[in-house]
């Protein structure tokens, strides 16, 4: 057996990098990569003074300071025979480790007296460990999807690799993977760049900008936020836009009056599907801003990925601002191209919408017995026969109950429209527009609007109650029908987005203060009620900022956490009350208490017998919880500890005499109950 008995650092001097160059990456999927990246870096424990990380769409990049040239020596204790072995037996192991028998020492470990040997571990070069590890862990790095490309049971990997470069120093690490070698190539802008570039450590980003390619994420980032000021500035006069052909007695809005519409999702998505991104600005037909808003947008944003452009109003111009991954546009030819594409996109937009409004939603409602909600659970029509049976148990006396089941009747009928079935990404909008159009009361019309909301935890909830109403009963019938059939998710498989649901459902309660008891609706599921209660404590304690120990003790007071609104109110007194002095010994007291009684098993129930108490300390603890019950824990926190304390300095609650013992442990039941209907202070964590 062998022991490591510790090792001197080598002094760092080495520089690192390594380039994984590939086909084009999802833009969604590389900030994840490059962590999973530098934490398996991390794991090979190689010391060094800092790691940096870059992506463009074909590349991932790791670059590292301060590495040894090889690893430092170190010593390993080898234990050997015991020293009642035989000699021949303590002759062999030193003739195994090339040393006398009198070069060993005699160790005494918990097994006894055994001969050992200290060896000197030679450090292995850190080229020769990168060498080794880099191929494994380039093809460990987490993608949801990865595929073969150089044939079935090859390696893996989101898409094929076509470079590698990995120096340490001035030096090549060599390896192959996947019939590419390592190497000091790099590849430039797959249009305006070289196919293989030599570079060096110092030269590297250098070399990649010389080749149109700029490294730095936010760098990228910061040229397309300029360069969208700089061409809204230079490209808005009648001379330089296409609309002054379509409008040219329109002077166009001052550069101070109109703006790029800030969409930071987009933003990220075209920084990690550019190398070179270069902002242009196009224009469309002012007769198309006759369609609503949200289609246009979302055709900009969705389809093609460009950026709306608002007027000082903040009203939709007949603009928009495209990303070039290419350094100029001189002949025009990119950006007619774009609005040549996206005049096209907006015409089908618009006979989308006036071929739909042909047909009212109210007579599409039986179209959707041939939509498939999902496969164990029917079609959407049933679907919306729970749903208005939900919204009428959930309907409140601020809800029309009137116009809740009529948004729930209507808000799934957009499904069957031309321009949802185009633009999926339009569901619920649209059919709230329709609404609109066809009439429906406000009410309704922004319920069906607003029903998918929110969408994350940046998203608003739906903007009235009966909206809100109306995405409850959505997301609580996908819910209990996904855990019925047992479609439950698990680790981070969530196919159908049943945390978001839930997420959704706890926040719409508690921020649109609806005071509805949600285990009522959970219909008695175990897994249903479990999977919810993680997604309370998620919401209060990643959202909301209360500690994890305050959630853990509201949620466990004695009336639940069922109605959320009453939790969210609970929380916050627990978490003011902690800033008091008094504060944490009292929990501490309430732990102590919790402990006791879970100790003597006691059954709890019954009233506290006066007779049976002590003169002094008891007796005041006892007066003192007759004058504060029924108030506040605020109003008398003070009072209690200092008759808590001494109760406990002074009285053994364990008495010899049995009746005492159960009169006292009624007391102090009597007392935990009394403020649990709040929190169970015993959960609270204390320095005591």
């Amino acid at each position: 057996m062998s022991q490591d008995v510790g090792h001197a650092l080598a002094r760092p001097s080495l520089p690192f990098l390594l380039e994984i160059g590939a086909e084009e990456i999802p833009d969604w999927m590389i900030p994840g990569a490059l962590e999973n990246l530098r934490l398996m870096f991390e794991k090979l424990e190689i010391p060094h003074e800092s790691v940096t990380l870059d992506a463009t769409p074909r590349r991932l990049v790791l670059r590292a300071d301060g590495l040894p040239e090889r690893q430092a020596d170190s010593q390993e204790r080898l234990l050997g025979p015991a020293k009642s072995a035989a000699p021949q037996a303590v002759a062999g192991f030193a003739r195994k480790q090339s040393v006398k028998v009198e070069d060993l020492t005699i160790e005494t470990t918990p097994k006894g007296e055994y001969y050992s040997f200290l060896k000197k571990v030679e450090g292995r070069p850190t080229k020769d460990i990168l060498a080794e590890a880099l191929p494994g862990i380039i093809l460990q790095i987490y993608f949801p999807k990865t595929m073969y490309w150089t044939g079935k049971g090859g390696p893996r990997f989101i898409r094929p690799i076509r470079w590698i470069v990995a120096l340490l120093g001035g030096e090549i690490v060599p390896f192959e993977l996947a019939g590419v070698r390592s190497g000091a190539l790099t590849s430039g802008h797959r249009r305006l760049g070289a196919r293989e570039i030599a570079v060096t450590i110092d030269d590297y980003e250098r070399r990649l900008r010389d080749h149109y390619v700029i490294l730095s994420a936010e760098e990228r980032r910061q040229r397309i936020t300029n360069g969208m000021s700089i061409v809204v500035g230079q490209a808005l006069s009648p001379a330089n836009s296409e609309a002054a052909r379509w409008q040219p007695k329109a002077p166009a809005p001052p550069h101070g009056g109109v703006r790029v519409k800030p969409d930071p999702a987009l933003l990220e998505t075209l920084v990690y599907i550019t190398e070179y991104p270069t902002p242009i600005i196009g224009a469309f037909d002012a007769q198309f801003l006759q369609l609503p808003e949200e289609v246009l947008v979302t055709v900009m944003r969705h389809h093609q990925k460009y950026f709306s452009v608002e007027d000082a109003e903040g009203k939709l111009a007949p603009q928009f601002v495209a990303v070039m991954n290419i350094d100029v546009d001189s002949g025009g030819f990119v950006r007619s191209g774009n609005e040549r594409v996206l005049r096209a996109r907006f015409n089908d937009a618009r006979f989308f919408w006036e071929t739909d409004q042909k047909k009212k939603l109210a007579t599409r409602v039986s179209d959707l017995a041939h939509v498939t909600f999902q496969a164990k659970l029917g079609s959407y029509l049933e679907k919306t026969v729970r749903m208005v049976a939900l919204v009428k148990e959930l309907s409140g006396p601020d809800v029309s109950p009137a116009h809740a089941a009529r948004a729930a009747e209507l808000s799934k009928c957009d499904l069957t429209t031309e321009l949802v079935k185009e633009f999926t990404e339009l569901q619920g909008i649209v059919g709230g527009l329709y609404a609109r159009a066809q009439g429906e009361p406000e009410p309704v019309w922004q319920a069906i609007y607003d029903h998918y909301r929110p969408e994350s935890m940046e998203d608003a909830i739906p903007r009235n109650h009966t909206g809100q109403i109306v995405a409850l009963a959505d997301k609580l019938d996908t819910l209990r029908g996904c855990f019925r059939v047992g479609m439950i998710p698990s680790g981070s498989r969530d196919p159908l987005a049943l945390r978001r649901a839930a997420q959704g459902v706890v926040r719409i309660l508690v921020e649109g203060k609806i005071e509805v008891p949600l285990l009522n609706l959970l219909e008695g599921d175990e897994a249903l009620i479990a999977f919810f209660a993680d997604r309370v404590r998620f919401y209060f304690k990643d959202a909301r900022n209360f500690k994890y120990d305050e959630v853990n003790a509201a949620m466990a007071a004695t009336v639940g956490w069922s109605n959320l609104v009453d939790l969210e109110e609970r929380l916050v007194r627990v978490q003011n009350l902690r800033f008091t002095p008094d504060f944490e010994p009292l929990a501490a007291s309430f732990k102590r208490i919790r402990n006791i009684l879970e100790q003597a098993k006691f059954p709890g129930g019954g009233a506290v017998n006066p007779v049976l108490l002590e003169p002094g300390p008891e007796t005041d603890l006892y007066e003192e919880y007759r004058s504060i019950a029924g108030q506040p824990i605020e109003n008398v926190i003070s009072k209690l500890r200092p008759k808590v304390d001494l109760f406990f300095d002074k009285v053994l609650v364990n008495a010899p005499d049995a009746r005492v013992r159960q009169n006292r442990l009624t007391l102090l039941n009597t007392l935990l109950a009394e403020f649990s209907n709040i929190a169970d202070f015993s959960e609270i964590v204390t320095n005591s």
